[in-house]
């Protein structure tokens, strides 16, 4: 209960119990959290399916994941925050997990225009390159080619008008 990291128990995507830190990461107090969904914590309905649809193979060959990603506090704030979790049941990964979480906000700033603008694959993609993944890694991770990476990368590369992906990632990761 006093970690100073956010951690929550979960059965079938669902908060069983959490600690202090999370409640004070969310902005939402512990009992109003308990029993809920985790996808009140995401930035929209499909960022929770689209999620749950990526990770669940990983942990389920795995047993862990860990990522860093967008999240919205409980007064709709988004912000960065660092997930790792653990299955317990790797046969049925979301059945008992166990998650920590660590708030980024400090360090990385959420660009809600330009993020608005991309899609969720696009968000995907950017998140893992912000993790120093490589094409054929992000790709192998998403279940795609590493080529359709490479054209996600240049969509984002202009978007966010930059030429190189290490300029790519300074920006995903500033204001």
């Amino acid at each position: 209960m006093h970690a100073p990291v956010g951690q929550a128990i979960g059965h079938n995507r669902v908060i069983a119990a959490c600690n202090h830190a999370f409640s004070v990461t969310f902005r939402v107090p512990i009992e109003e959290l308990l029993g809920k969904t985790f996808q009140e914590l995401y930035p929209t309905q499909e960022d929770f399916e689209k999620t749950g649809r990526r990770i669940a193979p990983i942990m389920g060959r795995n047993g862990t994941y860990a990522d860093d990603r967008i999240m919205k506090r409980g007064d709709g704030e988004l912000f960065w925050v660092h997930v790792a979790g653990t299955t317990l049941t790797p046969e049925d990964p979301f059945a008992q997990t166990l998650w920590a979480f660590t708030d980024l906000s400090t360090q990385r700033k959420v660009n809600s225009a330009l993020r608005g603008s991309m899609t969720p694959r696009e968000r995907d993609v950017a998140a893992l390159f912000t993790q120093g993944r490589t094409a054929k890694e992000i790709g192998k991770e998403l279940e795609i080619s590493h080529r359709t990476v490479d054209i996600y990368r240049t969509r984002l590369l202009r978007k966010y008008g930059v030429s190189t992906t290490p300029d790519l990632v300074k920006k995903l990761l500033s204001n």
